[in-house]
């Protein structure tokens, strides 16, 4: 055997799904994103009998969504997101023309009045949680943050001196600043002291090195293991970064706090489906409802379109569209 074939080419052309794992990484998508894009388009590919995309088109993509809504009853928003990772797989990864696919049909959302708690509520299941959850909803609930925006917050995202908070790479890849409810100012203060004597502890045994995005690693080789850069909510544990297989401390997962506000609704006697994201709907319609003007808290909340913060004013308490009903007025 010649020295050629013990090695495997350099030049080897990556699997399609990696591919795929190179393209989203270019463009900075969250590892939420990646996992999400590469299970969609493996599921469309085997749903075909493993045929290679470039082999398929416009009528596999159609048969797929069909499959998807009439057989698996997907909801709208994941029918879309199934079309969006096809769409990035032909587009950016098989380089073909989305044109070249026709008129692609997006299944239409539902339009749904957001659920929102009273005041009375929200301070009904605030009083059912403590500690590091009790700070995390008061900031969903303060803030408007979504979950995923108070779980990534760093320390130097916190301005305690000009009270707010800013949300950096947010929906849309926008910063915005939004409101710092003072309520949480002593508890975070200890929190974060507590958390720094951990980091402190993790430089110690070799770690303390946090996920820096955009290749800012490279740019700033130790701001990794700086205070400012660290998570105001890690994780209990350290873990392997599926990406670099580097081992750190990430950001508490989702279901920290979901689970603990879901116990913390039925603890509290409210029957409503609601969740974490409740309290983003919650702060939004309670600042209109204190005739905040509208535009500040599309600002606040970061939403584009005016549109979408009007939804709000459909939730107000005085009713859908702020009138008495004339039942009401009927004499007792």
């Amino acid at each position: 055997m010649s020295d050629l074939k013990k090695f495997p080419s350099t030049t080897t052309k990556p699997k399609l799904l990696d591919q795929v794992r190179n393209a989203i990484q270019t463009k900075h998508y969250s590892v939420r994103t990646e996992e999400s894009y590469v299970n969609w388009i493996k599921r469309y590919i085997i749903y075909h009998n493993k045929r290679h995309p470039k082999e398929m088109g416009e009528k596999e993509i159609n048969v797929f969504l069909t499959h998807l809504a009439v057989n698996k009853k997907v909801a709208a928003s994941t029918q879309n997101q199934a079309l969006c990772a096809i769409i990035f797989l032909y587009k950016h990864v098989l380089k073909i023309d989305i044109g070249d696919l026709g008129d692609m049909v997006w299944a239409k959302k539902p339009k749904r009045l957001p659920v929102v708690f009273t005041r009375t509520e929200a301070q009904a299941i605030i009083d059912q949680l403590n500690g590091i959850k009790w700070i995390m909803v008061n900031i969903l609930y303060g803030s408007g943050l979504r979950l995923m925006e108070c779980l990534r917050l760093r320390v130097q995202d916190v301005d305690f001196g000009q009270k707010k908070i800013i949300v950096r790479d947010g929906k849309g890849a926008k910063d915005r600043a939004t409101l710092f409810p003072e309520v949480i100012k002593k508890q975070l203060t200890l929190h974060l002291k507590t958390i720094k004597i951990q980091h402190l502890k993790d430089l110690t045994d070799g770690y303390g090195k946090v996920y820096l995005p955009y290749a800012l690693e490279n740019k700033y080789p130790n701001a990794n293991k700086e205070w400012c850069w660290q998570y105001i909510f890690p994780s209990e544990k350290l873990s392997i970064d599926p990406r670099s297989g580097i081992k750190r401390r990430h950001h508490l997962d989702e279901s920290y706090l979901q689970k603990a506000v879901k116990s913390a609704i039925k603890k509290a006697g409210i029957n409503k489906n609601a969740g974490c994201h409740t309290f983003r709907h919650s702060f939004a319609t309670h600042l209109l409802e204190d005739t905040q003007d509208i535009r500040t808290v599309q600002e606040l909340l970061g939403h584009e379109d005016l549109n979408t913060t009007m939804i709000y004013t459909h939730v107000l308490d005085k009713g859908p569209f702020g009138i008495t009903s004339p039942a009401d007025k009927l004499k007792k």
